[in-house]
């Protein structure tokens, strides 16, 4: 005989209750919460390199640059996730513990996360009206992909080779992002 799994679904005010005193992060997807794991050395100067490449371009401007602790809510609340970055440009997402309206998000693939990263995030990512970019990067080798939209709304991919500028316009911000930025301190460098 067969036994259900018992799920505890969690509504969205408790799971924010939860994570103000939660000492391990944990992403909301479906109801559920799931811990996250710890990150690498490279996985964090990779994503602290473009965090720094985003606010360095967003002083004294109306976009805002997010790292890892700040939550991106989807899904009317349904989805909660921790981009490794993002860059807000709307001035109306203004809530203190979590985002709704990014124009660019990155996230830094770790064995452990990059199925997830890939598919699961990337196709909930879709469905944000504002997204304009979304920038996949490898934490275990020089490899990085920038999915990024036109004014139609069709996603384009771009493999960044040595040679290229990864344009970002989004709001009043401009960035230029090469894998030199990308991989900075690494011990990948090109």
């Amino acid at each position: 005989m067969s036994q259900a799994l018992a799920h505890n679904i969690i509504a969205e005010a408790d799971y924010l209750a939860t994570e103000e005193r939660a000492s391990v992060r944990h992403e909301l997807v479906g109801g559920e919460m799931h811990a996250m794991a710890g990150a690498s050395e490279r996985h964090n100067r990779i994503a602290g390199n473009i965090f720094f490449h985003l606010r360095a371009a967003t002083r004294s401007k109306t976009c805002r640059a997010f790292m890892a602790d700040m939550k991106l809510r989807l899904g009317q609340g349904a989805l909660f996730y921790y981009p490794d970055a993002m860059l807000v440009c709307d001035p109306t997402d203004d809530h203190p513990h979590y985002k709704q309206a990014p124009c660019f998000i990155a996230e830094v693939l770790s064995p452990a996360t990059a199925k997830i990263d890939v598919r699961e995030k990337w196709s909930s990512y879709q469905t944000l009206p504002g997204l304009r970019y979304y920038l996949l990067v490898d934490a275990e080798r020089l490899w990085a992909k920038c999915y990024s939209t036109n004014a139609t709304g069709q996603w384009f991919e771009q493999e960044l080779s040595a040679e290229d500028r990864l344009e970002i316009d989004c709001g009043d911000a401009h960035i230029t992002l090469t894998l030199n930025d990308i991989y900075e301190d690494t011990g990948l460098l090109l």
